[in-house]
Order: C-alpha cells, then structure tokens, then sequence
C-alpha cells in the first residue's frame, strides 16, 4: 500500500541476516572515511630537474621539457639538466618563464673557471653574497624593467633565443630574476626567471606609491635566492619556488 498510513515492518532471517552483515560492514567503514576524510588543497606541480624537485606555486604552468648539457671544471666535465616551465594567464598569455638547470648528480667535479663573475651593473640591483670568490657562487641580479628596449637582447641573448624558438614572448612590462648558486661542496644551480609584472607590482597611483612600487618584486628575487640556497641542504633538492606577490590577472589590461 503506497500511500497507508499504517507503520512499515520488516523482518529478516538469521540466514539473510548473515548474508548482509559484509555489506552492513563495507558499508560502515566507507561512511567512516567520508565522515572523517581531512579536507585536502590540490597538490602543487613538481618536475625533477637533475638532482633537484622543482615544486611550483599555483597556477596554470605548462611543462616545456629538459636540456642538457656539460659543463668542465678543475676535475673533469659535469652534467646538467635544464627544465623550462611557463604560466599562462586567463586568455592563455604567456605571464611567467622559468628555467632551471642543476647539476645531475651531486659529484660536481670543480668549479669552472669564472663561476663566480657576479659584475655590478647599471639599473640591475646585483647581490654577490659569495664577495667575489673564483670558485664558487651565490650572484643575484634583478632587473624591475626587463622589458626596455634590447635590455634582455643584449644581457641574455641566448635566453631570447630560446623563447624565440618556442614562440614565447611576454607582455611589457616584465621584469627578470637572474640567480647563479655554486658551491664546492657539489651544488649547481642556475634561475633564470622572466615574470610579468603584474605578478610582481601593483600600479602605481602617486608618488609615495611609485617610490615602493618595486619592493615586492625585489622581495620576491630575494626569496627566490633563499629557496634555492635551501634546496641545496635537501636530500631530494626539493626546490620550492616562491609564490607571486599578487594574484593571475583575470583579464587583459
């Protein structure tokens, strides 16, 4: 009777009862998970890259591959491998490049010669916290307006070339983060970083704000450094990229 009034019973068997009892169990334990399952947040991308774990901050990036190459120190030649990733924005815009070449193993044979060259430079806020040393290296370089006309043309030539044969160009402004890490205990690290700018500042509505426009930008160069610094005393190199300052622009400019 669908639509009596009168209260539903139902009995069961001691032999269905048994039958059931598996499912009544799964049944418990799945409703346990679910009750009890941690909320988790999304994992984040990692990429091996020679002895290192590239983990990257959020957003849409996209795998461009690896390289490698040698490189001859006071002990011999020593192999690295480069990984290039990019950020796309909401429009599918290039907003971000990275790359990052380390060593392959952890036996880096020498220094090369010259490693350590780390020259002050026009408008490029450079940080030599190695003081100068021929054999090893820790050089930051920051350029705020790497997007002025043949900066990156003539600084990085090979970098250009590179994005040109990706058919990768940035919007202007961007800026670009330069970190070269070589100790003589056996780390190699080079970042070459070219960022949107809007990832990096905000615009500037007066003066006040124009004379601090660059500070979190510059902020974010100086964590990048620390991360790799960090990386080097990992056991898996687990090298983990700062996040933006501010947030993927949602729409073009």
């Amino acid at each position: 009777k669908a639509c009596s009034s009168e209260p539903f019973s139902m009995t069961l068997t001691i032999s269905e009862l048994r039958r059931l009892l598996p499912l009544l169990s799964m049944l418990a334990v799945t409703v346990f998970m679910v009750a009890c399952a941690p909320l988790t947040v999304p994992p984040q991308s990692e990429y091996p890259v020679g002895r290192a774990r590239l983990v990257l901050p959020a957003g849409a990036w996209q795998d461009l591959g690896t390289s490698g190459e040698a490189v001859t120190g006071s002990g011999g030649r020593t192999s690295l491998q480069t990984r290039d990733v990019a950020l796309r924005g909401a429009q599918g815009e290039w907003l971000a490049v990275l790359r990052v070449q380390t060593n392959v193993t952890s036996d880096l044979r020498g220094s090369p010669q010259g490693v350590g060259y780390c020259p002050a430079q026009l408008d490029v806020i450079v940080k030599d916290a190695a003081d100068g040393s021929p054999v090893r290296a820790d050089c930051l370089r920051f350029k705020l307006w790497a997007s002025s006309p043949k900066w990156l043309e003539k600084n990085r030539p090979d970098l250009v070339q590179w994005m040109a044969s990706r058919q990768i160009a940035l919007k202007a402004p961007y800026s670009h983060v330069g970190y070269r890490y070589v100790t003589e205990a056996g780390v190699w690290v080079v970042v070459d970083a070219l960022v949107d700018q809007r990832l990096l500042s905000t615009r500037p509505r007066n003066n006040e704000e124009f004379l601090v426009a660059g500070r979190p930008a510059q902020q974010w160069a100086y964590d990048l450094a620390q991360a790799v610094r960090q990386s080097a005393g990992m056991v898996d190199g687990h090298l983990d990229i700062p996040p933006f300052p501010f947030p993927a622009p949602t729409s073009r400019p």
